[in-house]
């Protein structure tokens, strides 16, 4: 491990955390905004379902490990909410099934330490017409519909306020957006970088928002190698140095 130790941000989900580093992706934004205050972590499984993230949560998130997350953001459902395939087969989870593998999995990081935060990410809508216009002729036909994601969006938000687990509720949020359909997805399921901005402020915004002792806020947190240095650039007097530790104009969008 490189140092200085950081906070760790970690991101766990399915493909849509796996994703979230290419293409303006809100993983890379994270990644920008925390540049001098925290590590994010991708931990992001194309395909995955709760179940199978249950099966290895402990593995991901060792008890026993020397340094645990300050904060875990966690997506999946997108593919639980799939309908079911008539083999039995595949990611689909039964409503009640998906609910109590969140819930197990929010007790696990709860578990982890004092002070580790949890927000989870709730399925968000698609763009039906497309996800039909871009079936793989290698997979067996995938049926997502808004009303399955509403039913699985609706019942990670309801867990979350039973635990007191910060949410973004997706399904909602996207919807407020002008042609959402087209501006928010590259495959009518995938983000694209607009999509990916909305997920990204929203959870800048929960963070902002929650109580947390410390808080995880990047304008809270201590900013690394932030003294002046005579090494600095130098002002356009040419008498002194600029401290630059906190710039962030070459940023594409200001976040608060």
């Amino acid at each position: 491990m490189v140092g200085p130790a950081r906070p760790q941000i970690v991101l766990f989900g399915s493909s849509i955390v796996q994703m979230s580093f290419g293409h303006g992706g809100w993983g890379a934004i994270l990644s920008e905004v925390y540049a001098r205050k925290a590590d994010i972590i991708l931990r992001g499984y194309y395909g995955w379902n709760s179940s199978r993230a249950l099966e290895v949560v402990d593995q991901v998130f060792p008890k026993d490990a020397a340094v645990q997350p300050s904060l875990v953001i966690v997506y999946f459902g997108g593919n639980d909410s799939m309908a079911p395939h008539s083999s039995g087969l595949g990611p689909h989870v039964p409503l009640t099934e998906y609910v109590d593998n969140m819930k197990k999995i929010a007790l696990h990081l709860q578990s982890l330490s004092d002070f580790t935060r949890i927000i989870f990410l709730s399925s968000p809508p698609v763009d039906e017409a497309k996800v039909r216009q871009n079936q793989s002729p290698y997979l067996s036909e995938v049926i997502r519909t808004n009303d399955l994601c509403k039913t699985y969006s609706d019942a990670c938000v309801e867990l979350c306020q039973e635990l007191g687990l910060e949410v973004v509720d997706l399904f909602s949020t996207f919807q407020k957006a002008d042609d959402w359909k087209t501006v928010c997805f590259t495959d009518g399921i995938h983000l694209s970088a607009q999509g990916s901005k909305i997920v990204a402020g929203e959870i800048l915004r929960v963070v902002k928002e929650a109580e947390w002792h410390p808080s995880l806020h990047w304008k809270s947190m201590p900013t690394e190698f932030a003294d002046d240095s005579p090494y600095d650039l130098v002002s356009a007097d040419g008498k002194q140095t600029v401290n630059s530790s906190e710039w962030t104009y070459f940023w594409e969008e200001q976040w608060d």
